[in-house]
């Protein structure tokens, strides 16, 4: 983001895309509270458009969320090794497969064990962020070192808010579980306007901090460390550092306990997959699509090599989503299914909108990356329906 929209120009981006994502949530939000059923926008898609469509969505959902996995299992466990005596190679792959096995197992334990180890590292992350947020306000929010300029608003800035996307997506997972929640039609909105709109604030504090203390903020390789640094000693620089694998930790676990959630929404339609990867166990777990997630991704971790193509397909997943989620809403509302009114189609204009201008940021490589995915899961779909036609024969 700095790179792209140099010194004040990204925090004015990051600021800009939370607000516009806020159109994103409200679509989601007056779509979700009709549907108590997990899934999220594969429901969606599955009752506006059918099982074709619900498929596209959910498969490359699940396909990037298991890179995304991998990647960030990774990249954790290649961060600490050294401190652990841990060599580069197969040292540091058998240890980022024992730790992933481990998230599984927690995850197998139950959704409720689930939801308190995630609240519980997500507070552990919260901690030094809030640190640094507070070292910031000390220092009277004032600029330490001065900043290079912005540059004036390009096209460059849409390649910047695509990114501010990837630190802002996560508030689309609340509907994923609403099959588990406890009146899902009140606590689905809340929980998406609520993390959407206190994560927005966070961040423009965040990241104020960064643009005013460091000027080669595009240069750094740890700027909320190098940040505490300038604002808080070495102290604060260690903790943050620390923070930051926490966070890591809590990004991996909980990509473990929702991404098997995908696969089992996609098998919940009937046809397109086998082997009942919807089945939850007595403990609200997905338990076969949590193994095959399991299994996917110590695959990925042992073969090794670079993950970034698919840490690229991230942020055009979640558009995808957005945009097919505010589609479902102007169907849904148009054809007053499901209780929808066409007044509760208002949010989803913006959310399209939205959705476009960010698509606009990607690159061509991203493009083809996201178009590989959906290629491969048709043909999936497409041999996992032709072997069935012939058992059935």
């Amino acid at each position: 983001m700095a790179r792209t929209a140099p010194g004040w120009g990204s925090l004015i981006v990051l600021a800009l895309t939370g607000v516009a994502l806020l159109s994103v949530a409200a679509a989601f939000a007056n779509v979700g509270r009709r549907f108590d059923q997990d899934g999220g926008p594969v429901v969606y898609a599955r009752a506006a458009f059918g099982d074709f469509s619900a498929f596209l969505v959910g498969w490359i959902a699940y396909v990037s969320a298991i890179a995304s996995t991998t990647a960030t299992t990774s990249g954790l466990t290649a961060a600490v090794a050294p401190s652990l005596g841990l060599g580069a190679g197969w040292p540091t792959r058998v240890a980022a497969v024992a730790l992933v096995t481990t998230l599984a197992l927690v995850c197998a334990a139950g959704l409720k064990l689930s939801a308190r180890v995630w609240t519980t590292l997500t507070i552990l992350k919260l901690v030094p962020l809030l640190a640094l947020a507070v070292a910031f306000a000390a220092a009277g929010f004032r600029v330490v070192t001065a900043p290079g300029p912005a540059t004036t608003m390009s096209l460059s800035w849409f390649r910047a808010g695509l990114l501010a996307t990837f630190a802002f997506q996560g508030f689309e997972i609340a509907p994923l579980i609403a099959g588990q929640v406890r009146a899902s039609a009140q606590a689905i909105p809340v929980a998406l306007y609520g993390s959407l709109a206190l994560v927005s604030g966070f961040y423009v504090v965040l990241q104020a901090a960064c643009v005013a203390s460091l000027p080669g903020l595009a240069s750094s390789a740890a700027p909320l460390a190098d940040a505490a640094g300038v604002l808080g000693g070495p102290a604060l620089r260690s903790l943050l550092a620390l923070g930051t694998s926490v966070s890591a930790l809590g990004i991996s676990f909980g990509m473990v306990a929702m991404t098997p959630r995908y696969l089992a929404a996609l098998a919940a339609g009937g046809r397109a997959l086998p082997f009942s990867f919807e089945r939850m166990s007595d403990k609200a777990v997905p338990l076969r699509a949590l193994f095959l997630t399991w299994l996917l991704v110590c695959a990925l971790l042992s073969a090794g090599g670079s993950l970034s193509e698919f840490f690229a397909l991230s942020g055009m997943t979640v558009l995808m989503q957005y945009g097919v989620t505010a589609l479902a809403l102007v169907f849904l509302a148009r054809h007053r299914r499901h209780g929808f009114e066409a007044r509760d189609a208002w949010p989803a204009v913006p959310a399209l909108l939205v959705t476009l201008a960010l698509v606009s940021g990607a690159e061509a490589r991203e493009l083809k990356v996201a178009g590989g995915a959906i290629a491969f899961g048709l043909l999936l779909r497409h041999f996992g329906r032709e072997r069935g036609v012939v058992m059935q024969g």
